[in-house]
């Protein structure tokens, strides 16, 4: 039987709530479990996954039945039920609305994995990358060119 030849690596990064420091020692394991676990449940590979206070990433070969967005929504989801109903840090836990995504190279998988697992060294020493690092690009408004009527 054939099948079709698909490897789509996709790096997530995103952020606690206001970037707060909420992914403390006591938080980020457990986290990392039920993320780790979701994404497998969801057909996903899980290549990388590391955290620093206010932020992590994520490095998964994703199916191509499911969405960068469905991805993303259900882990933030289960993970952020998980810490506020089982852990329940004070304050409460939340992770900010929005998310960076970049499909990454099967050429490059090794370097993004790498990098991933050393975030706190490359926070604590400042060899960030930052096109990695990105939560959000911010979108400019669309300006009317020269000339062109709107309306």
């Amino acid at each position: 039987m054939r099948r079709d030849a698909l490897a789509l690596y996709i790096h997530l990064v995103w952020a606690t709530w206001d970037r707060l420091p909420l992914l403390t020692p006591e938080i980020e394991r457990p986290v990392h479990r039920v993320i780790a676990s979701e994404a497998q449940k969801m057909g996903c590979v899980l290549l990388a996954l590391n955290s620093v206070p206010d932020h992590l990433h994520i490095l998964v070969r994703v199916p191509s039945t499911l969405t960068v967005a469905k991805l993303v929504k259900q882990l933030k989801g289960v993970s952020s039920h998980f810490l506020n109903e089982v852990l329940r840090p004070d304050p409460p836990f939340k992770w900010q609305g929005f998310y960076g995504a970049s499909s990454v190279s099967h050429w490059d998988v090794e370097r993004i994995v790498a990098y991933i697992r050393r975030q706190k060294e490359h926070h604590q020493v400042g060899t960030l990358i930052p096109e990695l690092e990105s939560v959000s690009e911010e979108v400019q408004p669309e300006q009317p060119e020269e000339g062109v009527n709107e309306g």
